[in-house]
């Protein structure tokens, strides 16, 4: 039997929905999503402008990788509109309500991962830590109910491609 992509986003959705509950890990999502809400990036980075050698190099690409993600975040959001599974899914309850109706691609994993590739750049020794931690953001989003795999993914590539392009222009 063949499924389409969009048959096994939403089994892939489901599976970690159902993992996270029968494991009640959904306290657990709730925290590590928090932690991607954007004002964790501008503690550290500022932190480290004042009191680190490479923190303006780190402060400088964080700043331009967000200046560059975050407009075409918004962009492919309002674009593609799609309804997030807490409100496209007939019979589910998610018990967590986003701050707005769509979910591709995921703005918490995007910044996550802008976040984890400049810490990969300026810091690579901290870079498994740090795209882990990315990766359970982007988790912790699918197991709330808000966002399915795909938007976990694009929205990684989204971070990753803006760091990408930032360091390029920097050179």
């Amino acid at each position: 039997m063949k499924m389409s992509i969009s048959e096994l986003d939403k089994y892939w959705f489901y599976c970690v929905v159902q993992f996270s509950r029968d494991n009640q890990l959904n306290q657990a999502a709730k925290r590590f999503s928090v932690t991607g809400d954007g004002h964790f990036y501008v503690y550290i980075s500022v932190a480290l402008l004042f009191f680190h050698p490479h923190g303006q190099h780190f402060f400088n690409l964080v700043l331009g990788s967000f200046i560059v993600e975050f407009p075409l975040y918004l962009l492919l959001k309002n674009s593609i509109r799609r309804h997030r599974p807490c409100h496209a899914l007939a019979g589910f309850n998610s018990g967590f309500e986003p701050s707005d109706k769509f979910s591709l691609p995921s703005g918490h994993t995007a910044g996550a991962f802008v976040f984890a590739s400049v810490v990969n750049v300026v810091f690579p020794v901290l870079a498994p830590i740090a795209f882990a931690w990315a990766c359970f953001v982007g988790l912790s989003r699918i197991a709330l109910g808000v966002h399915y795999p795909l938007d976990i993914l694009a929205g990684a590539a989204l971070g990753m491609g803006a760091v990408i392009l930032v360091v390029q222009l920097m050179q």
